[in-house]
């Protein structure tokens, strides 16, 4: 049985304002997992609360390089340690996010024990950099091109450690079928799965060949990134960017518990679900069932 822990990362540092003179809504999201219990459904220890620095963007402008980086890369460091003090004492971190670019806490974390994996499952592939676009500002639409060692210095080399994350080390799952990264991921070696490739292949088999290919012994395990925009909107709206064409709940239900129940699997975060955009809250009742539905043992299974 896994030592699950659960830590609140509600940072929204990485994410564009809803609109002029707000603050995105997804620095809720772990008060409302909570709210619907996830910690006692999971059985889990108290990690606590990562507090973030404060959302201000200033007077940022468009060709500035990322928005509250200087809050970025003093949260990070902080978030790392949480990490990877649950990560040496054995136990599963479950953390509560935020955006995406707290995922560059768990790299980060990871990437000072050792060489580790990720499967991100994602609408996207969170790959914005400035060799690609004139838009690079909101990191949560650009972690994992920071995690690879792109982008702006003061975020991609933490501590000296770049890149957090090698090319050949990340698995993507749940991309739009059109999506424009396709082709710059493919020469890169950076393996993708389309939702339609997904159900050409089978769900089942994609993941399993992905959880195979991560635990080779080369890799000291790998970590399990979600971002509740790879549902469609139909079943999961309350997102920054719904797109159409994502994935079902049971599509992914079969997706994360098969990478989370390998035990080279060492932790897992949830981000971008954003509770103002969700007045009725059942996009978050389905969130939070599917990550305890992962995580609940199985005979025979890790977690």
């Amino acid at each position: 049985m896994r030592n699950f822990v659960v830590i609140d990362a509600p940072s929204n540092l990485g994410l564009r304002p809803p609109v002029p003179g707000t603050v995105p809504g997804c620095c809720k999201l772990a008060g409302a997992l909570r709210e619907r219990r996830i910690v006692q459904r999971l059985g889990a220890a108290e990690g606590g609360v990562v507090v973030p620095p404060r959302y201000d963007r200033g007077d940022w402008q468009e060709g500035d390089g990322v928005f509250n980086a200087a809050a970025i890369a003093a949260y990070t460091p902080r978030l790392a340690d949480r990490i990877e003090h649950h990560v040496r004492a054995g136990d599963f971190p479950v953390v509560l996010g935020g955006d995406c670019s707290i995922q560059l806490g768990a790299s980060l974390a990871l990437r000072r024990l050792g060489r580790y994996g990720l499967a991100a499952i994602d609408g996207s592939a969170d790959f914005r950099h400035p060799g690609n676009s004139s838009r690079v500002g909101a990191a949560g639409g650009e972690e994992l091109a920071l995690g690879t060692g792109r982008g702006q210095r003061d975020l991609t080399d933490l501590e000296g450690l770049r890149p957090y994350l090698r090319d050949e080390d990340v698995r993507l799952f749940g991309m739009r079928d059109g999506d424009e990264d396709r082709a710059e991921l493919a020469a890169l070696k950076i393996s993708t799965v389309t939702v339609g490739e997904l159900r050409a292949g089978g769900v089942a088999r994609a993941a399993a060949d992905a959880r195979r290919s991560l635990e080779t012994p080369e890799l000291d395990g790998f970590w399990v990134h979600l971002d509740a925009d790879v549902l469609d909107p139909s079943v999961m709206p309350a997102v920054d960017s719904p797109d159409d064409g994502g994935l079902f709940p049971g599509e992914l239900a079969v997706l994360l518990r098969t990478l989370v129940g390998s035990e080279r699997c060492t932790g897992l975060n949830v981000t971008i679900y954003d509770p103002d955009l969700d007045p009725d809250g059942r996009a978050g009742t389905l969130l939070t069932d599917l990550v305890v539905g992962a995580l609940e043992p199985t005979p025979g299974g890790t977690a």
